[in-house]
């Protein structure tokens, strides 16, 4: 029986967090899983496609052009090391098209349909921002996952998206919630790092991944060369912290059972 693919937006208002590396990685681990891997680009700033080696000044059409209606998601994507949904800087206009739209909260729902039965995971990478394009993807996402940067103020943050999460499952997506918190940059060799992760297990529980991202220099080499980290360094550290990160999305509740799970879980 056709399935459909688990939506999962992967959202933080706050900028640098690492949203777009673990939208990347994460969908690359899970594609070594046996999964169908499709990542979607929201974001105008286009680090997602840039990181798969797409030229987003020469494209002819993404996103922007999808949420309004112009093409398909099937027009758009490119085949990298997982599919990718590439956006160009004309999606920084996407705010003010979708405006003029009836039921623009749901442009993104209604574009992933027709391809929801050819894919397992359908990762959506948001800008640093609550506006219409993360609302988009709240809307359309069967789960959120918030990476958040262990510090203090990251953590403060975290108030205003469940504010607008509470929003969203109100008025228009009432399945969708926080399914999983991904601690990033992570230092356990200070107090405050790890105060940080006692701060979110306190308030999030088991929504907290056991997974913790640190911090390697192999996450800024890797985009340059258009490559994800897992490809880039595929024995080091951070390969293998998400490695980690996708065997825990995929025996949570979100997941998907995969043919090459059990293989990679030994792994």
């Amino acid at each position: 029986m056709p399935r459909s693919a688990r939506v999962i937006a992967l959202a933080n208002q706050k900028g640098g967090v690492a949203k777009t590396t673990t939208t990347l990685n994460l969908g690359v681990a899970l594609k070594d899983m046996g999964a169908r891997v499709l990542a979607v680009d929201l974001d105008p700033q286009s680090n997602l496609s840039m990181s798969q080696g797409i030229d987003v000044e020469g494209l002819e059409v993404g996103m922007y052009h999808v949420l309004t209606g112009q093409a398909t998601v099937a027009d758009i994507v490119h085949a990298r090391e997982i599919d990718v949904a590439p956006a160009g800087i004309e999606l920084a206009g996407a705010e003010i098209a979708l405006a003029q739209m009836i039921g623009r909260e749901r442009a993104l729902e209604r574009a992933l349909r027709p391809v929801s039965e050819l894919y397992d995971y359908i990762l959506l990478d948001t800008p640093p921002s609550l506006g219409m394009l993360t609302i988009n993807a709240m809307v359309a996402a069967d789960g959120v996952i918030v990476p958040v940067q262990c510090e203090y103020l990251s953590l403060r943050g975290l108030a205003q998206l469940r504010t607008t999460l509470t929003q969203v499952r109100e008025n228009l997506n009432p399945d969708v919630d926080i399914v999983g918190i991904l601690p990033t940059m992570y230092d356990g060799r200070t107090i405050h790092g790890r105060e940080a992760v006692d701060m979110l297990v306190e308030n999030f529980g088991d929504r907290v991944y056991r997974t913790r991202i640190g911090k390697t220099i192999r996450f800024a080499e890797a985009p340059v060369e258009g490559k994800s980290v897992i490809r880039y360094d595929p024995s080091g550290q951070a390969a293998r912290w998400y490695r980690q990160l996708a065997r825990e999305v995929a025996a949570s509740p979100i997941g998907v059972a995969l043919p090459g799970a059990s293989r990679v879980a030994a792994a």
